[in-house]
């Protein structure tokens, strides 16, 4: 999956996640932890997104099951999930995905704005897209992933 990145210019890395068959990045500025998802504790009431709460190294995190995010079907492989650590509003995230790629330094230019035709559920979080040789990347938006409401359940 390595892209020819010669280009002189502003760059940006990413850390690379799959959710379902989609590849993601996410800025490594707003990457705080990789890691896997031990002991949650479900939250009552709480959106289905909320796949449950966590102690991690002493803070205590929420987790977003980002298949549901993403109007996916559930999780059924039988590799454990893993979850991608993150601070907003001053408070802690995991983002839960299938699997954790590697971290990419891509080109601002090669950054494109979504195409029409990308799933709508997937445009709501994304800031753009980048076309790698063999796929495209999504480029999340931390902010509007952490927007935990009913928007997406329309999908």
């Amino acid at each position: 999956m390595r892209v020819n990145n010669d280009s002189a210019g502003p760059s940006t890395e990413y850390v690379t996640a799959v959710v379902g068959e989609q590849l993601f990045g996410l800025p490594i500025a707003r990457v705080q932890d990789v890691f896997k998802p031990d002991r949650m504790t479900e939250v009552p009431l709480s959106s289905q997104e909320i796949a449950g709460i966590l102690n991690l190294r002493g803070r205590i995190v929420t987790v977003i099951d980002m298949r549901c995010r993403l109007g996916m079907a559930e999780h059924k492989s039988a590799l454990p999930p893993m979850a991608i650590g993150i601070e907003c509003r001053g408070e802690s995230y995991g983002l839960l995905i299938d699997k954790i790629g590697e971290v990419m330094t891509l080109a601002d230019s090669m950054r494109e704005t979504n195409p029409v035709n990308l799933d709508p559920r997937l445009a709501q979080v994304s800031t753009g897209v980048i076309r790698l040789d063999s796929q495209l990347l999504v480029v999340l938006d931390i902010d509007r992933v952490l927007l935990v409401s009913a928007q997406i359940k329309a999908a």
